[in-house]
């Protein structure tokens, strides 16, 4: 699916990036023709990766979702819950992060591991993504209840999933 976005409109970058994750996803697959040649677990630097573009997406869900709800509530809402499980999916992506292996082989830090001193002290990657995480936790926190961060669909407890 090819975009006629050229570079000066507002849509390029958003094109470019949605163009660099297709790319990195076929890059990664598992070869078919050769399955010993398939990729191993994530690394920390890819889940990190991928916390980047997750909470920029989720900035970007949020600014459009404010800008949309006035004029157009039922989309705003349509919006608001896509921001919302965004949101899930990124908390995912940070936990993974902490869970997965070190590279020096040393353990995994436990539930402590944003608090701001084990940050501090851990340094990079531990250090941006734990930031970058915490400062998108505090405008989610302002923007979402507790209760739309635990339902299941379209931000309404009344949808199950089976």
């Amino acid at each position: 699916m090819r975009s006629s976005t050229s570079a000066g409109e507002p849509l390029a970058y958003l094109t470019a990036a949605t163009a660099g994750i297709r790319h990195h996803t076929r890059t990664t697959a598992p070869d078919t023709n050769n399955p010993s040649l398939a990729p191993g677990p994530a690394s920390r630097a890819h889940l990190d990766a991928l916390h980047i573009h997750l909470t920029a997406l989720h900035t970007l869900l949020d600014q459009l979702t404010a800008t949309t709800r006035r004029r157009q509530p039922a989309e705003g809402g349509h919006l608001a819950a896509a921001r919302t499980r965004l949101w899930q999916a990124t908390e995912h992506v940070h936990d993974a992060f902490h869970t997965a292996p070190l590279v020096d082989g040393t353990a995994t830090p436990g539930p402590e591991r944003c608090q701001p001193e084990a940050v501090l002290d851990a340094g990079p990657p531990y250090l941006t993504i734990c930031q970058r995480h915490l400062v998108t936790t505090i405008r989610v926190r302002r923007q979402t209840t507790p209760t739309d961060l635990k339902s299941p669909l379209h931000g309404h407890a009344t949808h199950r999933a089976a």
